[in-house]
C-alpha cells in the first residue's frame, strides 16, 4: 500500500480550485502571458481528446468538463507519484491545482516538492507565491491561485 493510496477519487476542492481560476472559454486562445502558442480552451486545456489545442477550435462545457476531469485526474496521480509522505484532503487538493496549472515537472523539480517530502509544510507553503510568474512577468492572476493554493494547503482538515 503506497503512503497516499486512500485518494482514489478526485478531490471536489480541486476541482473546484481550477474551475475557478480557469474559467469557462468555448473558443480557444492564446498564452496570456506571451499571446501565442500554446492554445488553450475549455476549462485551461492545451490538448482535446489528446490532440493539442490549435486556433480556431471550439468546445462545449460537457466535452470541457470531461476534459478537465481526465485532466486533473492525471495531474493528481502525478502529485501522489511524487509525494512519499502523507498528505491531507487540502493539500493535495492544493497541489492539484498547481501541477495543473504549473506541470509535474515544474512540481518535481521544485523546492516545494523537496519541503513537502520532508514533512516540511510550513515551509512548503511559503513556496506558493514564489510561482506567481509566466514569461519572466509577474501575472496579478498567478499570484491570487497561489495564495488561494496556499491557504488551502494550510487549512486543517
Amino acid at each position: 500500500m503506497t503512503i497516499n493510496s486512500n485518494f482514489t477519487q478526485l478531490p471536489q476542492q480541486a476541482l473546484g480550485l481550477i474551475m475557478a481560476f480557469e474559467g469557462f472559454s468555448a473558443n480557444a486562445y492564446p498564452d496570456p502571458a506571451t499571446k501565442a502558442e500554446p492554445y488553450t480552451i475549455g476549462f485551461g486545456s492545451t490538448h482535446m481528446f489528446g490532440a493539442p489545442v490549435t486556433k480556431g477550435m471550439t468546445i462545449d462545457k460537457e466535452d470541457a468538463t470531461n476534459q478537465l476531469i481526465h485532466d486533473a485526474t492525471f495531474a493528481m496521480h502525478e502529485v501522489l507519484g511524487a509525494v512519499k509522505v502523507q498528505l491531507n484532503i487540502n493539500q493535495l487538493s492544493a497541489l492539484i491545482d498547481f501541477v495543473y496549472n504549473e506541470g509535474i515537472g515544474n512540481f518535481e523539480s521544485s523546492t516545494m516538492l523537496k519541503y513537502i517530502n520532508q514533512s516540511n509544510f510550513a515551509a512548503a507553503a511559503l513556496e506558493f507565491p514564489k510561482w506567481d510568474m509566466a514569461d519572466g512577468k509577474v501575472m496579478s492572476g498567478l499570484l491570487n491561485r497561489r495564495v488561494a493554493e496556499q491557504h488551502l494547503f494550510q487549512q486543517a482538515v
